[in-house]
């Protein structure tokens, strides 16, 4: 019992020295963000500087190169071997799996966004494709009306007024701002999955978990994201404009684009969004 109990507190210390980093990270981020100086001379180049609201492009336009280079060696491979391996029926019940153990995060955000309706549905969701869906298997909620809806704390913040401070690219992550880059880190202490597999010594599961989601949102948008890098004129720039409409779409519930290659909803993909692993 002893040493199960100094397991834990080893866990608890380690969690909170994760918490503290992460939240110190950001807020680094955001002191190089205010620091930042804009240029000044040129009243065009001013305008432009402040619509980007992109004080870290130079930091930014490097970890979008490490993090691209990284997914031509080694995801943008994995998700053509996971699309390979696994047929459309079975990477759509996975991707079911993972959707349905994200509703509680879907319904406490929506609380407290003070949206009731859309809790009600996150909730409804969760208990029909956890029984009825087979743990999540299948949809079983959206095929009798129960969109499924997508909330987090990067948007609880905006919708009560908090600005994106600065955009951000996060390592491996990609696409971010520092306010949806502190959501996730809350989001992720909120979920409650979390500390279950904790107290069940199954951390692993969740880091798998994380790397599947990534892996299945990466297969979803090859053919997609290809073509955008072949036809930008400035890669970073696309990618920063198209995240941030998408972001803008979540934060307003309105629906998505036929075209957002961050949600997977693209016209020309047979197979099936914030974009995971690539940049």
């Amino acid at each position: 019992m002893l040493r199960n109990n100094n397991i834990s507190n080893a866990r608890l210390r380690v969690a909170g020295v994760a918490t503290r980093f992460f939240v110190a990270s950001c807020c680094y981020v955001a002191v190089l963000g205010a620091c930042a100086t804009p240029p000044t001379g040129d009243p065009e180049a001013f305008a432009e500087w402040e619509a980007t609201n992109d004080p870290l492009e130079p930091l930014n336009r490097g970890i979008f190169d490490a993090n691209l280079a990284l997914d031509r060696v080694l995801f943008r491979p994995i998700a053509i071997g996971y699309r390979w391996v696994f047929p459309n029926f079975m990477r759509g019940a996975i991707r079911n799996v993972l959707e349905n153990l994200g509703e509680p995060v879907n319904f406490a955000n929506s609380i407290l966004q003070g949206q009731l309706g859309r809790a009600g549905t996150a909730a409804g969701r969760l208990v029909v494709n956890s029984t009825v869906g087979v743990g999540g298997l299948i949809d079983v909620a959206e095929a009798i009306g129960l969109e499924s809806v997508d909330e987090d704390f990067g948007q609880t913040l905006a919708v009560w007024g908090g600005g994106e401070v600065a955009y951000l690219v996060l390592p491996v992550l990609g696409p971010s701002s520092v306010r949806d880059g502190l959501g996730r880190g809350v989001d992720f202490f909120i979920n409650p999955l979390n500390y279950a597999l904790d107290n069940a010594g199954l951390e692993w599961v969740g880091w798998t978990m994380a790397a599947v989601s990534g892996i299945d949102q990466r297969s979803r948008h090859i053919e997609d994201l290809d073509d955008i890098e072949r036809t930008s004129v400035d890669f970073y720039a696309t990618i920063r404009s198209l995240y941030r409409q998408r972001r803008e779409d979540l934060i307003q519930n309105g629906e998505p684009s036929t075209d957002d290659p961050f949600f997977g909803h693209s016209q020309d993909f047979l197979d099936d969004s914030e974009l995971s692993y690539v940049n």
